[in-house]
């Protein structure tokens, strides 16, 4: 049976040490509820709708895999476009959701490593891509804000993620860290550019969106579930199956990220496999994926909304 590889940025099972995984697992907890405090007092009702729209998309996105170097791959993390978005808080929710959906449900990622993932992608990662955008948003640099924040969101999570192998002791010589740097810093700068066009491409369907936090939301709600859709039913096709920079570390350490810690999903590796044509497999688990990550952030993002009004 073919798998194909959707191991992207998540550190997967049986790689990090028990003291490191415990610790950051007991770490997240507390942020997470800390984000969803701060969420719930800052979030705006017309912007609860796109909670779950952009997260979908954010998604779909990460689906889509794109050649970075040879035999390797990369593709949108989305931190820094859900930050600029909808704000830290609401955005590190938001990537806590998708992590835990696709550790969960598609079994991308760890699940014992999910504090790690999470601390990675949803929280430092986040914040990292905000802090440009928060700084120089407001002036000439905006455009170039926006791109820094991306970049920056992937080589924090990287740097971080690379840390937390060495706290590990897994064994990465300098020569396999040197090249596996330099992919991640091309990752960066394709995560900067996509999130500028896309940041660009929002503010066009909504002028001032970014800015005023202001508007009607259904018109560009609307695009961004097309867009989210077209990805993740075609764009599947053209993805690249090759592995990315973190799982290609990994594989030159000689360390396994197939451990399987729960039984196998009906939509493990992003697939549906009661279907026989590959695309059916793939974009069906994709439409799929969209449909409960629409659902759990639009559900925690009124809840959330409730508690902090209450």
């Amino acid at each position: 049976m073919c798998y194909f590889i959707y191991d992207r940025m998540h550190i997967p099972d049986g790689v990090l040490s028990w003291k490191v995984w415990v610790s950051l697992d007991a770490v997240v907890v507390p942020a997470v509820g800390y984000m969803a405090r701060q969420a719930g007092k800052n979030m705006e009702e017309n912007r609860i709708p796109l909670l779950g729209v952009m997260g979908a998309f954010v998604f779909a996105a990460q689906m889509i895999n794109f050649p970075v170097g040879p035999g390797t791959s990369g593709h949108l993390v989305g931190g820094a476009l859900l930050a600029i978005t909808l704000g830290p808080a609401a955005a590190s929710l938001v990537m806590t959701a998708i992590l835990l959906t696709q550790a969960l449900i598609f079994q991308d990622g760890g699940v014992l490593a999910l504090g790690a993932n999470i601390l990675n992608m949803g929280l430092v990662g986040v914040m990292a891509g905000f802090l440009p955008y928060h700084l120089l948003g407001g002036g000439n640099w905006r455009r170039m804000s926006i791109f820094l924040g991306g970049a920056l969101s992937v080589l924090v999570s990287a740097a971080l993620a690379l840390l937390q192998l060495t706290l590990s002791g897994v064994p990465m010589g300098a020569g396999v860290v040197g090249i596996s740097a330099v992919l991640f810093l091309v990752n960066a700068v394709l995560e900067g550019a996509i999130t500028l066009a896309v940041a660009e491409g929002i503010e066009s369907i909504n002028p001032n969106w970014l800015r005023k936090s202001s508007g009607q939301t259904g018109k560009l709600a609307g695009a961004l579930a097309a867009l989210a859709i077209l990805l993740a039913a075609v764009g599947v096709l053209f993805a690249s199956t090759s592995p990315d920079g973190l799982e290609k570390l990994l594989a030159s350490a000689g360390l396994s990220t197939t451990t399987q810690l729960l039984p196998q999903s009906p939509m493990a590796d992003y697939q549906i496999r009661i279907f026989q044509d590959d695309w059916l497999r793939k974009s069906s688990a994709g439409l799929a994926g969209l449909l409960l990550i629409y659902a759990i952030c639009l559900g925690m993002s009124r809840y959330i909304r409730r508690r902090g009004s209450a």
